[in-house]
């Protein structure tokens, strides 16, 4: 229990203006995700959980160190898989309890414990390989493992309050700290992670020395401490030219510049760091200049990372799964310190577009790289030799519902529309909300406040919504105002009151900006935050020859097979007609060529 009471104590951060509320509390319930979460249950889990203990070596690696038997097998930072996994495993836990999975945590818990090295050290690869060779190179992702076994633990601890995975970290942090830090070596982790999952220790047992730690590996950068680097990418590529504070443009691969912007939102919420205002203005230079329509970063598969400003290939986008995942969870640390309804516009663009489309929709084959056009050579696979993504879309998909509401001192905030059951506690009362919609498909929804509350509520109105109503008990509210892309409703809520949303969902064809010259000449469909494609296989006649033009006519189309939970969109040009379908939904078929972009008159 003394781990609850010591993060009790690190809740207040008065640098946001508001807070979130954990998925724990929001019960997920509506026509598109609820087939996701069950097949994430039924096929996405179970699939990761098989590759890792039967046909690949993760965790064959933790029994070769416990027993002292046997080699590694491998990448250097498979370890991580087996931690994103276990971080999805105990989210799952929280919705729907599973003795089984619980068990199967426990198990692989305890062969974690056991490769733990007397003075507190884990990582199969240095163990198993020559640990005289362990904290020599920055790009042997020992700190990247350690965090994702951090979050790990915290959320298992968070699920089950069991605290011995939890421990284990804390020897293995005690351990780094005892050998980097002010008066000892210096460290530039080459692939961050660390920084957030120090801060997420903190805030779980109350320890300063971790939120220290975090700002002080942040500080290390851009001073040339870092060992080894690979000296064909450069400093840039690990965000090591300049100090963090500094930067003033995005370089690099792209993951691992998501999670050091995630670290030093992070940080910033309980020390003065500065970093904020970096990273509004980096922001810009990301979506004003390197964001695809789809949410995802990441250009070239040469860095995995960003090149030049407006340069935004279609069919050699990188796009890396784990980069839209990153582009989550950075935006909404953004939304947080501002209150900014633009961040979220973003995290929605990212999760609906970049982020679905990282996974099949029967939920067990993945993309690592997620281009906007195909020959139709470009497949889901069942996994890959550097899984990151699939293990990394399997934490996430449980955890959505933490992105729906945020709480602050005036004010409840709904930033993502989908159906769901909550409990949230608003000035130490529970406040039950429920929320009914068919958001993506369509633009209402309706909100019931089944207890009185005091506060005001904020609905984001999305940036691609050009017209909307509000209705509360039955009539239309105009007494709203509006600020940074919020509806404010001010009044005394009751319980049983009810506030419709009704936006209007028109397709829309957007053109990109003019300095990308990749997509001159055409564009692209957008449907509410859906972003659409054209698959050959649905057009063999028109797929090469169709234009759009300002008189194309728009129609709701339903697939069927495979495809029919989803929603198409009939183009239809007068002579020709073009069928699209979500971007995230593309590649669940016969192999065929696709595209985002679409030549126009």
């Amino acid at each position: 229990m003394a781990l609850v009471v010591l993060a009790m104590a690190v809740q207040a951060q008065p640098s946001k203006v508001l807070n979130q509320v954990d998925f724990s509390r929001v019960k997920i319930g509506d026509q598109f995700w609820t087939p996701r979460l069950e097949r994430h249950a039924t096929r996405t889990q179970p699939t990761c959980i098989d590759q890792i203990e039967n046909k690949t070596a993760r965790i064959r690696n933790f029994k070769n160190v416990a027993s002292g038997q046997g080699k590694h097998s491998g990448i250097c930072f498979d370890d991580s898989d087996v931690y994103k996994a276990l971080e999805g495993m105990a989210y799952s836990l929280v919705n729907h309890p599973d003795k089984q999975i619980e068990a199967k945590i426990d198990e692989w818990v305890d062969y974690i414990g056991k490769a733990q090295l007397d003075d507190g050290y884990i990582n199969t690869y240095y163990t198993l390989k020559d640990l005289d060779q362990r904290w020599t190179s920055m790009d042997m992702h020992e700190m990247y493992c350690a965090g994702h076994m951090i979050e790990a633990a915290v959320a298992y601890y968070r699920a089950t309050g069991k605290d011995r995975f939890v421990k284990i970290c804390e020897r293995f942090v005690d351990h780094m700290m005892s050998t980097f830090g002010p008066d000892k070596r210096h460290w530039v982790p080459g692939h961050e992670e660390i920084e957030l999952a120090l801060v997420k220790l903190f805030e779980l047992t109350g320890k300063t020395e971790y939120l220290d730690f975090a700002h002080w590996l942040l500080e290390e950068r851009g001073h040339g401490h870092a060992l080894k680097p690979n000296e064909r990418l450069g400093k840039a590529y690990y965000q090591d030219a300049v100090p963090v504070a500094q930067m003033t443009d995005i370089t690099g691969h792209a993951v691992r510049l998501m999670y050091l912007f995630c670290g030093m939102a992070d940080v910033s919420a309980y020390k003065e760091t500065g970093y904020i205002k970096t990273l509004d203005e980096l922001w810009h230079d990301v979506v004003d200049r390197n964001m695809y329509i789809t949410g995802g970063i990441g250009q070239s598969a040469s860095n995995e990372g960003f090149t030049k400003d407006y340069s935004l290939p279609n069919a050699s986008a990188y796009c890396e799964t784990c980069a839209s995942i990153g582009m989550v969870l950075w935006n909404y640390r953004m939304n947080q310190f501002s209150g900014d309804a633009k961040y979220i516009d973003v995290l929605e663009r990212a999760m609906y577009n970049g982020v679905l489309a990282g996974i099949n929709l029967q939920g067990d084959r993945f993309f690592y790289v997620n281009p906007l056009e195909s020959a139709g050579k470009h497949h889901r696979k069942e996994w890959y030799g550097c899984a990151c993504c699939p293990s990394n879309i399997t934490r996430f998909l449980p955890s959505i519902g933490n992105y729906v509401y945020g709480t602050g001192s005036d004010a409840l905030w709904v930033n993502l529309y989908m159906g769901n059951e909550a409990k949230i506690d608003i000035d130490g009362r529970q406040v039950d909300i429920s929320m009914q919609t068919q958001y993506p498909w369509d633009g209402n929804v309706k909100l019931t406040i089944g207890t009185k509350m005091k506060k005001d509520l904020k609905l984001r109105i999305p940036g691609w919504c050009k017209a909307y109503t509000i209705v509360v008990n039955g009539k239309e509210y105009k007494k709203f105002t509006t600020d940074k892309g919020y509806a404010v409703l001010k009044r005394k809520w009751k319980a049983g009151d009810t506030v419709e949303l009704r936006m209007e969902m028109p397709v829309e064809q957007v053109a990109a900006d003019p300095r990308v010259k990749e997509d001159e000449g055409m564009r692209a469909i957008q449907r509410g935050p859906l972003v659409y494609c054209a698959e050959e296989i649905d057009n063999v006649a028109s797929y090469d020859s169709f234009l759009l033009t300002p008189q194309t006519r728009f129609t709701l189309w339903q697939p069927d097979g495979i495809l029919a939970e989803t929603r198409g969109i009939v183009a239809d040009n007068g002579s020709q007609q073009l069928r699209l379908i979500p971007y995230y939904a593309w590649d669940n078929r016969e192999a065929s060529k696709m595209k985002v972009w679409v030549k126009c008159e």
